[in-house]
Parts: structure tokens; C-alpha cells; sequence
């Protein structure tokens, strides 16, 4: 019987040879002068729309041009370090992949890959549009401390992307080390229990969920670019009116954003009565800041485990609200409103809710007890709102810097009344602002009615009810606009 033996092969002694050289970059949006690789180009040059495929790690780390004068290759001579593993799992797997490129004195300057076929017939990833989901998510990273270690190879997948165990795991292998550590870390074991035929379906499910919550989350760095603050200063204008001890603390914050580049230690604790436009402020400073927000509303949380999450010991077990905001938020770093933080009620024996928040409130990370792993907390700003600050709990407050916002005068109901509240319906509606006239008399008769009410949310109904009262006399009367007396909204409004 002939006996073959591989051992003898050259191929199998060859070790594969690395070419490149890294480079530390955070650039989100490459270009020819920014690449995020540069191939060798001093034998040939390469036409600015190139396909073929990586074939690391086979002999060297380079690249097969598909030409139509034949197949030629091209050493990587440099590389963005957050692309070092996706280059392998390209390599790896054999992608075809269609690459935007200029000719510069020192390289070939790729600024743009895009896949153009799967070579081996069989899915790798969840969706053809894997490559370019996974390409955003690493420009949209910070680069890397250290160069990416290998991943081992990974089975066949699923159909749904970041989802199924063969999606998650192409993330994972190619987001390399922009991943924190910590979450790295925590994903591969998770991912371990996932795959094992040694733990029960009802564990490798659990783990599989964590695993998609985890990985969905875009997990950035606690850096903010520098915001200007006449901008910031015009938005709140736009959104409140007064409130000028408010605006310059907001400000205030900004300004120590610019020069420090970090959020501030403290978030912000918004009391006063209701209707004075809390929440307003809480999502003015989101839109500010240009992160996403997620909220959370205390009163109707009556047990911690709302907040923490349940252990996965349970079959119904899941994530917390908080670790939800995160999740609906789709990164890291957002404006995280916490309404009423005053109404949070003890409920089932387990304690007060409002506690939880604390370990969410000292930027020292959170852990839900679902994910069992420690969530970075760092690029979350936290904005509360409260009527009553006696009802929060001393620990609770010295985790904000709290600001009081005192009810509206009459003269400022009246501004607020006659110049946005009045002027916003009617444009929504319909109406002209000729169409519905309130003469002084009248507008006095309003302040009068709602003398005894806090903030303004009784005077926005009432324009509400006036301008629906115009519509009705135009519509049904065949008026041409309508002039509001004193005694026509002591009718309409009591």
C-alpha cells in the first residue's frame, strides 16, 4: 500500500513573513493623504480601482492583484493598527475584496475596501455587508494600545448578524483589541460557554444573548472633541427662555469639556417645580453634547432588579434598564435623564431603587448581573430631574451638582405664553398669527386664571384650547380671525 507523507512538503515548512509595519490612527473618514494601508507600488503601478484578495497568512502579508494581464502581487508595507486583524481574517478566509487606492511616492495608499464576492461559496458572516458593517465599526473606533494577538479559526455561521454565534465571532476577531479589555475578555469566555456541549441549552442561550448585546454596542473612548459654546449658548436660547443661572452652569460645563476633553466628574440634578421645563434642559444638553440619549423614569421602578437585571440562573432572566439604555443607545458614550429621581419608592424588601444609581454615578463602571461584566461608565453623563429634593437620599445627592430652578414670574409666563407657547400651536396647526388675537386685556386674564399653577405646562393647554377655538370660528363661523376679551377666556378657560 503507498504510503503519502506531507511532512517533506516545502509550503509546510515555510513560516508566513510579515511585511508591514503599524501605525496609530484614529482618523474616522480615510483618504488617500490618511490611508489606512499602503502597499508596495515601486515595481508596478496599481489602477485606482483594484480587486483581488489578501493572502496573509499563507506566505506573506500581501496582496493579489486581479488584473487582466494576469495576477501580480504587492507586499503591505504599512497598516492601520485597528485593521491588523481584519486584515488576517481577510487573508484567512480568502474575501474578495475591491480596493480604492492612489499611487503616492511611498506606497500604494488604500483609503477604501469593499467586498465584492465571498470566494469560498459559503457564508462566513451573517449578511454580504458584513465587511463594510465591520470596516464603520473599526473607523469608528480609537486606535489600539498594543497590536492585535491572533484569533483562532472559527466555525460555519448563522444567518442573522451579530446575532448568531459566527457573526459575533467574526466581530470579535476582527475588532481585535479596540475592544476594551475587560469586555474582550469577558466575550471570549462567554463565547467559550456558547459553543460548549458540556453546559445546558438554557446556559449556551444566555450566553449567546449576552454576547449580541454586548457586541451591538459600539464601545467608545471617554475623548470629546471640543464643542463651541456660542453654539451651545444659541441652542439653549432656542429651547428655553430665562433660566440664566441654568444656561451659564450648562455652559460652564462646556467650556471645562473643551479644556479637559472628559466629561465632568458630576453630573446635573435639575429641581424645581413641575412644568418648568426640566426634561427640556436635560435633552437641550444631549443635542449639545451630539451624543444620544436614553431615559429613565424612576417613579415606575419598585424593585432594584429592574435596574441591575436578573442572574441567569433564572430561564426568564435579562438585562436591566440600565444596561437597555445602552443597548437602545447603540454605544457607549450617551446623555443618560433620569425623571423623578425623587419618586423612586422602596418595593418587595429589596431596597430603595435609587440606590443602584450610585455605582452608575461615580464613573467607575457598572455591572449588570445578567452580563456579569463591568460596563465603562466613563463617557456617560448623567442628568436627573426632581420636584423634591428632601426625598433623595444624601448619598444619592452628592453624586450631582445640583441646581434649583425656581417657578416662572408672571412677566415671563407672558413672554413665554404670547412668544412660544401660542405662536408653536397655531404654526402647527394651521393658523395664521393674524388669524388669533390676544390683546393685552386678555393675556392678563390668563396670567390670572393660572396665578396659582407652577411652570407652564397649564399655559400650553390653554393656548392649545384657544387656538382649537379660533380653528372652530374660521371652519364653522366662516370668521376671519378671532380677537380674544377678557370675558371670552374667562369662559373658554374656567
Amino acid at each position: 500500500m503507498p504510503v503519502f507523507d506531507f511532512n517533506d512538503t516545502t509550503d509546510a515548512k515555510n513560516k508566513s513573513i510579515c511585511t508591514y509595519t503599524t501605525f496609530q490612527s484614529s482618523e474616522s473618514d480615510p483618504s488617500p493623504e490618511k490611508p489606512i494601508m499602503l502597499l508596495d507600488n515601486t515595481s508596478r503601478k496599481w489602477e485606482h480601482y483594484s480587486c483581488g484578495i489578501f493572502t496573509n497568512p499563507v506566505k506573506r502579508t500581501s496582496f493579489e492583484f486581479d488584473t487582466e494581464e494576469g495576477t501580480y502581487t504587492a507586499d503591505i508595507l504599512q497598516i492601520d493598527s485597528r485593521f491588523v486583524s481584519l486584515l488576517k481574517w481577510l487573508g484567512q478566509n480568502h474575501i474578495n475584496v475591491r480596493l480604492s487606492g492612489e499611487n503616492r511616492p511611498d506606497g500604494y495608499a488604500i483609503y477604501r475596501i469593499r467586498e465584492i464576492a465571498f470566494g469560498g461559496g459559503t457564508k462566513l458572516s451573517a449578511e454580504d455587508g458584513f465587511l463594510q458593517f465591520m470596516i464603520d465599526r473599526l473607523l469608528a473606533s480609537s486606535a489600539p494600545t498594543e497590536e492585535a494577538e491572533d484569533e483562532e479559526a472559527m466555525e460555519d455561521g448563522d444567518e442573522m448578524k451579530l446575532t448568531s454565534l459566527q457573526s459575533i465571532t467574526d466581530f470579535m476577531t476582527c475588532a481585535g483589541r479596540t475592544l476594551p479589555d475587560n469586555i474582550r475578555l469577558w466575550a471570549r469566555r462567554n463565547l467559550a460557554v456558547a459553543r460548549s456541549h458540556e453546559v445546558s441549552p438554557e446556559e449556551r442561550r444566555h450566553a449567546q444573548r449576552a454576547l449580541s448585546i454586548m457586541m451591538n454596542i459600539q464601545w467608545k473612548n471617554n475623548y470629546f472633541e471640543a464643542i463651541d459654546p456660542v453654539e451651545a449658548r444659541r441652542i439653549l436660547d432656542e429651547e428655553l427662555y430665562g433660566m440664566e443661572r441654568v444656561k451659564q452652569r450648562i455652559v460652564e460645563t462646556i467650556i471645562q469639556i473643551n479644556r479637559t476633553h472628559t466629561l465632568p466628574a458630576y453630573g446635573l440634578l435639575l429641581i424645581g417645580p413641575a412644568g418648568t421645563g426640566k426634561s427640556q434642559i436635560a435633552y437641550a444638553v444631549a443635542r449639545i453634547l451630539k451624543l444620544p440619549w436614553s431615559s429613565l423614569d424612576m417613579s415606575s421602578i419598585n424593585d432594584p432588579e429592574q435596574l441591575t437585571g436578573s442572574s441567569r440562573i433564572y430561564s426568564n432572566a435579562k438585562p436591566g434598564i440600565i444596561m437597555d439604555a445602552f443597548s437602545m443607545a447603540g454605544e457607549s458614550n450617551l446623555v443618560f435623564i433620569i425623571n423623578e429621581l425623587d419618586k423612586a419608592s422602596s418595593g418587595k424588601g429589596n431596597g430603595n431603587p435609587a440606590d443602584v444609581l450610585l455605582t452608575l454615578l461615580d464613573n467607575l463602571g457598572f455591572t449588570d448581573n445578567y452580563l456579569e461584566c463591568m460596563i465603562p461608565t466613563s463617557g456617560v453623563y448623567p442628568i436627573a430631574t426632581a420636584n423634591d429634593k428632601d426625598q433623595i437620599s444624601a448619598p444619592l445627592m452628592s453624586r450631582f451638582a445640583v441646581i434649583e430652578l425656581p417657578d416662572y414670574t408672571i412677566e415671563e409666563k407672558k413672554v413665554i405664553f404670547s412668544k412660544f407657547a401660542l405662536p408653536k400651536i397655531l404654526k402647527r396647526i394651521g393658523l395664521k398669527e393674524n388669524e388669533c388675537i390676544i390683546p393685552s386685556d386678555a393675556l392678563d386674564e390668563i396670567m390670572k386664571i393660572y396665578t396659582n399653577t407652577s411652570g407652564i405646562r397649564d399655559l400650553e393647554q390653554a393656548a392649545e384650547h384657544i387656538a382649537a377655538h379660533t380653528l372652530y370660528q374660521i371652519e364653522v363661523n366662516h370668521v376671519t380671525s378671532v380677537t380674544f376679551t377678557a370675558d371670552m377666556i374667562q369662559e373658554l378657560l374656567v
